[in-house]
């Protein structure tokens, strides 16, 4: 299979991080914002949404959308859980890291650190670290009550929701927003990435993560 994706993605990071996961072996076809790939007839004839992840299935057709990417790729793997209940709190997770968790992240990364310039004491900024923290005091309750070994919405192995969940938590302090209070999410980290098959933002330079640099 084929993804579209740029180097600093979190999002296409997402779906790179579940296909290592599960095992199943990627193209990569990178593409650069800031050179307008985006913008090109060639890509939005595949992306009408204009943003990447983009995946090409086997059969040639296109899926977009980084959970629409996890939820294919866990198919018949223990990440997408059998019972309903189970289901349904990981479709809880999902949301709630698509409605509250990594908006404010994404846009203190992008301000902050990927093109800087924003005012980190400005209204904006102030906003989006409020709603980061509040989002993260979520996170680091609801792990903290699934136990040291927990996930976050499953108990007994990891499912897609961590995996939405990890690129932007681990890439917060890029933002500004340190982690130093989150102790159950930094234990958390380190379980993600302590798993066989982690794959890094870059990857194998795990010390990459928190890069600004578009070199691969």
């Amino acid at each position: 299979m084929l993804l579209y994706d740029t180097l600093r993605s979190g999002n296409a990071w997402k779906v790179r991080l579940m296909a290592s996961l599960v095992g199943v072996p990627l193209e990569r076809r990178t593409l650069s914002i800031d050179r307008g790939d985006l913008a090109q007839p060639a890509f939005l004839a595949v992306a009408p949404l204009g943003h990447v992840p983009v995946l090409r299935l086997p059969d040639g057709t296109h899926l977009a959308e980084s959970l629409a990417i996890l939820h294919y790729l866990a198919q018949g793997t223990p990440w997408w859980p059998d019972a309903l209940p189970a289901q349904s709190s990981v479709l809880t997770w999902l949301s709630f890291e698509q409605d509250r968790h990594m908006k404010p992240l994404a846009q203190l990364r992008l301000l902050l650190a990927l093109h800087p310039g924003g005012d980190p004491l400005g209204a904006t900024c102030i906003a989006h670290a409020r709603a980061a923290h509040a989002a993260l005091g979520v996170l680091d309750t609801q792990l903290a009550r699934q136990g040291q070994d927990g996930w976050v919405a499953t108990p007994d192995h990891p499912s897609i929701a961590d995996v939405a969940l990890y690129p932007y938590t681990c890439m917060a302090p890029m933002g500004g927003i340190a982690l130093n209070d989150y102790p159950a999410i930094r234990a958390w980290l380190d379980r993600m990435e302590h798993l066989p098959g982690y794959q890094a933002l870059f990857p194998g330079q795990p010390e990459r993560n928190l890069s600004t640099q578009e070199q691969p």
